[in-house]
Formats: structure tokens, sequence, C-alpha cells
């Protein structure tokens, strides 16, 4: 590449660069860490293909601008745990928003492949759920406890174990990114398919608004929070997959870190959804319509914190950047 179009196609971006270090705003480490291996990855391609040209010595400058900036401006350990949650997660779901809609779509239409795969067979929740589990259901539901599954264990055992079941699926569908997001992709399918049997399961035996409200209660939070935990599945996959201008490892490095960032933004969602189905989903006595708040509280938190927030932020940051020009 001439080096006239090298710095056709990155000045932009250099800019902004250059205006992340000249604004009094403090930014988040992340914001100029991926600027710090972004310029650094521009830098190292400058030094092999134009040597110690103008340009060359231009990134280098700005890379050490970056450096400096970057550990001079550490944040205190309980500032930073609070921006963590407020700003730098949902800053990070806008960048991934992408991968979220594709995550989304791939659960849908296993849902869908689930749903209309029970119906055309009755025999397929066994094989997707296990004979045991779908005959202990057809007992429970003989004796008149449909949901009695949910209370079958200790409050307290049953939080922890769905806790940490929860923790470590949304982690290894984040894992699976590594190998390319197909791995992602599978592990989303697979679990579209199982709540589209078992909801339907449910429906077929004439008990679908009864099963949707104890489903849901803990399972609004958690099916959200594979989703999301899928979207950074693929955010790791991408960056291996499509580096763009980035060297690969450097792409796949920011896509990890970006993931991951991502991933441990769901866990105090996944706590929430198995305090839910410890703690609450076994009270069926409880009035539907309390029970139907709870399942909307928990749809709306999830639209705002992992859709609408990070729309607001971005939107804020993008005006800090870009400020109106004046007449």
């Amino acid at each position: 590449m001439k080096e006239a179009l090298f710095v056709k196609r990155n000045i932009d971006r250099w800019e902004q660069t250059e205006q992340l270090l000249d604004d009094d705003i403090e930014e988040s480490p992340d914001v100029l860490a991926d600027a710090y291996i972004e310029t650094t990855s521009d830098l190292a391609f400058s030094q092999t293909h134009y040597g110690r040209s103008r340009v060359t010595q231009y990134l280098n400058a700005l890379a050490f601008s970056l450096h400096n900036t970057l550990y001079r401006n550490k944040r205190e350990p309980l500032s930073r745990l609070v921006t963590f949650w407020t700003r730098e997660v949902p800053l990070t779901m806008w960048d991934a928003r992408r991968e979220l809609l594709c995550s989304l779509l791939i659960f849908l239409v296993a849902v869908f492949i689930g749903v209309v795969s029970t119906l055309g067979d009755a025999d397929f929740p066994r094989i997707i759920l296990g004979d045991q589990y779908v005959d202990m259901t057809l007992e429970n539901i003989a004796r008149g406890e449909p949901m009695a599954v949910y209370d079958s264990d200790n409050e307290s055992e049953m939080f922890l174990g769905i806790t940490l079941n929860n923790v470590l699926v949304s982690f290894r569908v984040f894992a699976l990114g590594v190998l390319t997001s197909f791995g992602t992709g599978y592990l989303l399918l697979v679990n579209g398919v199982m709540v589209g049997a078992f909801q339907t399961f449910f429906i077929e035996q004439g008990l679908g608004w009864q099963s949707f409200l104890a489903i849901w209660l803990h399972g609004t939070l958690e099916i959200s929070s594979v989703i999301v935990a899928g979207a950074a599945g693929l955010a790791l996959g991408n960056g291996w997959l499509f580096p763009g201008s980035y060297s690969r490892m450097a792409s796949f490095r920011r896509g990890a870190r970006r993931g991951l960032k991502i991933v441990i933004g769901t866990v105090p969602v996944f706590v929430c959804a198995a305090f839910i189905e410890g703690f609450i989903t076994r009270h069926t006595e409880w009035p539907d319509a309390l029970r139907l708040a709870i399942i909307l509280l928990s749809f709306g938190f999830v639209v705002y914190y992992f859709v609408l927030l990070p729309r607001s932020l971005a939107a804020q940051h993008q005006s800090h950047h870009n400020p109106a020009p004046q007449e």
C-alpha cells in the first residue's frame, strides 16, 4: 500500500485519537486502550513499509502520548467499580450492538425450530429435555403440581447451584467464540431449541399461562443474559474472523476484551435470575398480577440496561467529541 493511501484511510481515526488526548473529559481506560492498540498496530505497519518517514514519526509520538495518558490516568478502585457498571459495560454493549442483534436472531430462530419440532413430533421434548425430566413433569401435572420442580430443593442450595450453573453457561457461550463465532452460535441454537420445546410442551399440556408465569419469572433475566453472553462470544469470534484494518492478533485481543467485559456484565443479572428462581418461582400461589409485574419489570430492565442506556451514553459520548458547530 502506498504511503499516501495509508494516510488517507486512517487520518480520520488518528485525528479522533488526538482529540481523545486533548479533551478535558476523562475517558474510560478501555477507550484509551483501544486507541493505543490501534495506533501501535498502525505504527508497526508504518515502520515495516515506510521506515522512518514523517507518518512513522507522527504515529510514534501519538503512541507515546497514549501510553503516558493510560498510565497517568489510573482510577481509584471504587470509582472504577462504579463506572464499570454505569458506563463501561453499556458503552461496550453499544459497540457490540450488531453482535447483540445477531445473537438475538439466532436464538429466536432456534426457539422457532423448537416450537415447530415439538408441534410436529410429540416425542421431540424427550430428545431435548430427556425422558426423566419429561416423565417427572408429567407426574407432577397428574398430581396437580406442574411447577413442583421449582420447589424440590432447599431455597438457598437451589439459589447457589443455579447461580453457579448460569454463570458457567454464560462463560461457556463466550469462550466458545475462540472456535470462531460458530461455536457461540451453536450454543445459542441449542439453548433456543430447548426453550422453544420446553414452553411448547407445557402449552400442549394445557398449561400455557401457568407455565409462562412460572418459567419467565426468572427466565426473562436468565434467557436475556444468555443472549447477551452470545453477543460477547460473537464479538470474540468476529475479532478473529474479521480483523479489518488491524492485525489478526490485535483484532482478537480487542474482541476478547470487549466480550469479557460484556460477559462479566451479565453476572449480576444471572445472580438476580437465580435468586428469583430459588426463592420466588416456587410460589405459584402468588397473584398472577404480581408475578406478571416482576416479569415486565425484568424485561424493562434488560431493554433499558442493554439497549437504551448504551444508546444514550453513546450519543453523549459522541456529542463530547463532535460538538455542534457554532453559528
